[in-house]
């Protein structure tokens, strides 16, 4: 989702402040939208695609609590990963606020509001925002070097795969729990392919309605339906030469996977409401969280759709089995978010690293960048600590089992965290693990590992 303006969104229901609000970033030099509950801030993201999102936690029905402005954030979040969100609450609210920021939420602001100070949030979040689209750009100049932060030999061999299957029109599907970077690799295989210079356009099958998911696909003429005043490209034709990303294709009805499948195999669509078809020249790129071969027994998903998507198959595995990722992820989301008023950060404790190896993350990369982001906010001082993570000091690590293939795994395991806490420092890892710096590039050489992949 590549914003071709600056918008603003603002989600209040109080008519006063919403017009406040309005007048007030009229001078910002951009396109005010404002809404008054979650369903129609969902369709203004989608059609506005804004850099900058202000929400107030209290929306109808629930005006006076957090559960509607909750999930309002959560289903803004699903729809575009680059629109800045800053919640606004009350008073005293600042368990609420933190735990928007744990969700995704990129600062908050709490009421009374005083337009000045709220001027330099927006600031900031239209500055970080123009910073990552730059960074998105210089990457697909880059031809996607960077684009995926990893050190573990699954992950790179991936990569690898990625490099050559890149320039050929394969349709392909990854597979991976949430956070993961399913959207990291699709994008990688977009920069990378004839179709970089064109749109990659991103549809998250598992955040539309059913009912409304054929015309967000397809797109739809004028009178096709009650609300229907003007004639709207779908995600297929805002694509055309470019690559199509269908993110959580497992959650899509069957009975739009027949419609899928029959685009898929003749390559034209029909707009909801239209007589005739258009051709589209597109690359199709999917993926899910879900075991789609199951699916398939179970008459879920469509087994001749499965294996039209399936012509090639990336499987990725969860950061909890990415040894040595860790702590580089999260030097790198450090690096990432720590500027402007955050630039005294400048690392993390040594127990706060060792917490960092030690946690399971369920969530993956994304609960990763989230804990980062919100640690950066409440570090006291230019040093992350665990607490500052929500993660516990206490040694979680279990006993090695006593076999020969056991050892030599937790041998491997102990070099890659050692050169992830020591930042790829070879005679740093070595005094850190108890050898000498040529027992460790033995070690290097015997499990295949570089110091600075």
């Amino acid at each position: 989702m590549e914003h071709q303006e600056r918008v603003i969104l603002i989600i209040e229901d109080d008519e006063g402040l919403q017009s406040q609000l309005k007048w007030h970033f009229d001078d910002f030099d951009t396109t005010i939208v404002t809404v008054a509950n979650r369903e129609a801030a969902l369709t203004a993201v989608r059609q506005h695609e804004p850099m900058v999102v202000i929400q107030d936690l209290g929306l109808p029905p629930d005006p006076d609590g957090v559960t509607e402005g909750f999930r309002c954030l959560a289903d803004i979040l699903k729809l575009t990963s680059f629109a800045k969100v800053i919640v606004l609450t009350g008073k005293g609210e600042r368990e609420n606020a933190l735990r928007a920021i744990e969700l995704g939420a990129f600062d908050f602001y709490t009421k009374p509001i005083d337009t000045t100070e709220l001027d330099h949030v927006v600031g900031r979040a239209f500055h970080v925002a123009d910073l990552e689209a730059e960074n998105r750009h210089m990457q697909k100049v880059r031809g996607a070097e960077g684009g995926l932060v990893t050190r573990h030999p699954d992950m790179l061999k991936l990569c690898r795969v990625i490099e050559k299957i890149a320039p050929s029109e394969v349709t392909a599907t990854l597979i991976g729990e949430s956070g993961t970077g399913k959207e990291v690799m699709a994008q990688m295989l977009h920069q990378l392919s004839t179709r970089s210079k064109e749109r990659f356009v991103a549809i998250n099958c598992a955040a539309i309605p059913e009912n409304l998911m054929e015309s967000e696909l397809f797109g739809y003429e004028k009178g096709a339906f009650t609300g229907a005043d003007k004639m709207r490209p779908g995600k297929i034709e805002s694509a055309d030469g470019g690559t199509l990303f269908l993110d959580e294709i497992g959650d899509m009805p069957l009975s739009l996977q027949a419609k899928l499948l029959r685009f898929l195999q003749e390559r034209h669509i029909e707009r909801v409401g239209a007589r005739k078809s258009m051709s589209v020249d597109v690359r199709v790129l999917c993926a899910t969280n879900k075991n789609l071969e199951s699916m398939v027994k179970d008459g879920t998903f469509r087994e001749d759709l499965y294996y039209r998507i399936s012509e090639m198959v990336f499987d990725i595995p969860p950061l909890r089995e990415r040894d040595g990722d860790k702590a580089l992820l999260a030097r790198h989301f450090l690096n990432k978010y720590a500027v402007d008023q955050y630039a005294r950060v400048t690392g993390f404790s040594d127990e706060a690293i060792a917490a960092i190896e030690r946690y399971n993350w369920p969530g993956n990369v994304r609960e990763m960048e989230n804990k980062v982001k919100k640690a950066i906010i409440l570090a006291e001082g230019k040093i992350i600590q665990a607490d500052d993570l929500g993660l516990s000091t206490t040694s979680t690590a279990m006993a090695s089992l006593n076999l020969r293939d056991a050892r030599q795994e937790a041998e491997r395991k102990a070099v890659m965290q050692a050169l992830s806490i020591t930042d790829n420092n070879v005679s740093a890892a070595a005094k850190y693990l108890g050898i000498t710096r040529p027992t460790l590039y033995d070690m290097l050489k015997k499990y295949s590992l570089t110091p600075d992949n």
